[in-house]
């Protein structure tokens, strides 16, 4: 191995647990060519070493990777990210399998509302699986909007989804399907977060009030006027929200039909019914 790569590799060794892979993808998103570039046939000549030196720096400030790559992987699909957006989190994902096992025909006609929609990870993967489906995607903020919709046009489903700016919803319509991954963190949980998400993610996409329940309550008081007879809320929590978020809902007549553990057995989704 050469000099440069022992240099650059020995930087990582002293932060991150695999150096290599990480190096081999700093130096794949500097390459000026177009193949892929692994460290045993590595030549200096095939990046661009002002562009390497410069994410190496981010990388180095503990900047994720997919911030300097403005990609993330979700679902079957890459979504582009960047700092006004939380990058979606595997977790996530057993919000879409479930939404499957519940709703099996894919081209039954659908309305969707996404609250708090982010990339639009969640609209745009269920706009995939339901063509059929309209879909209300709504986020406070208008650069994570502006996201949603570019992910939207790349994957080919702008036309199945509306991108709404506002506060949860900006108007009273009846929805088969509610899916959210609000803010759910306290100000305490966040101030123990790594350096990774603190300096990178965007904060108002985090952390909620009422230590951390305050989505879940403003959800609850307008949930009743669009659900549907029979339809479903499917939430992402806290490891340690259920029994709270399922007692906020409780108190609007809304049930607990399944509480769904991730892979780390730890409570992550909701599943809730209109009966």
């Amino acid at each position: 191995m050469n000099d440069f790569l022992i240099k650059y590799l020995d930087g990582l060794k002293e932060i991150f647990l695999y150096p290599e892979l990480e190096l081999r993808i700093l130096l794949n998103k500097s390459s000026i060519k177009d193949k892929e570039i692994i460290l045993s046939n590595f030549k200096y000549e095939d990046i661009d070493i002002f562009k390497f030196k410069k994410i190496f720096k981010r990388r180095i400030n503990k900047e994720p990777i997919s911030k300097i790559l403005n990609s993330k992987s979700f679902w079957k699909y890459d979504f582009f990210v960047n700092h006004d957006v939380l990058d979606p989190r595997p977790e996530t994902e057993f919000i879409i399998e479930n939404i499957l096992r519940i709703y099996r025909n894919k081209n039954q006609v659908l309305k969707i509302l996404d609250i708090c929609t982010g990339s639009g990870c969640l609209a745009i993967s269920l706009a995939k699986e339901y063509p059929q489906s309209k879909i209300i995607a709504t986020d406070i903020s208008k650069k994570a909007i502006d996201i949603a919709k570019k992910n939207a046009i790349n994957l080919g489903c702008i036309n199945q989804i509306e991108f709404v700016q506002c506060d949860l919803l900006n108007k009273i319509q009846l929805y088969d399907i509610v899916v959210s991954n609000p803010p759910y963190l306290s100000k305490i949980e966040f101030d123990k977060t790594s350096a990774e998400i603190k300096l990178y993610e965007p904060k108002i996409a985090l952390v909620a009030l009422n230590d951390g329940y305050e989505f879940y309550e403003k959800i609850t008081n307008i949930i009743n006027k669009i659900l549907k007879k029979n339809s479903n809320v499917f939430l992402e929590i806290g490891s340690t929200q259920a029994k709270k978020v399922i007692k906020i809902f409780n108190y609007n007549n809304i049930t607990c039909l399944k509480l769904v553990k991730d892979l780390q057995n730890l409570d992550r989704i909701l599943i809730l019914n209109k009966s």
